[in-house]
């Protein structure tokens, strides 16, 4: 079992700045890959980040070259930098951990690029 707890959502105007964190213990030792989601209202789930145990990450179109996934102290924490952010970045943003292929989510946290 993996647990994982989001934060740093919030509200933040266009073009400006936020960073998620996703604080992940249980069995992470046996983790392989983690990531980072995000579904919008009305909208299906969709992958923004990921990174894999060897630090090769991968990043959606849509937020290349403004968004970084990257991890501390081994697979204890996850961040999401976030910049130059737009209207079409709000949504729910989810914490994802692979573990022996099995996939295992956060709660989420919701952000909302609005002035």
């Amino acid at each position: 079992q993996v647990q994982l707890v989001e934060s740093g959502g919030g509200l933040v105007q266009p073009g400006g700045s936020l960073r998620l964190s996703c604080a992940a213990s249980g069995r992470i030792f046996s983790l392989t890959a983690m990531g980072w989601y995000r579904q919008a209202p009305g909208k299906e789930r969709e992958l923004v980040a990921t990174i894999t145990s060897d630090d090769n990450t991968r990043h959606a179109d849509s937020v290349k070259g403004r968004f970084t996934i990257s991890r501390h102290n081994g697979w204890n924490t996850v961040r999401l930098q976030m910049n130059s952010v737009k209207p079409e970045d709000t949504a729910v943003y989810y914490c994802n951990a692979v573990v022996r292929g099995l996939d295992y989510w956060g709660e989420g946290t919701l952000v909302t690029v609005s002035s």
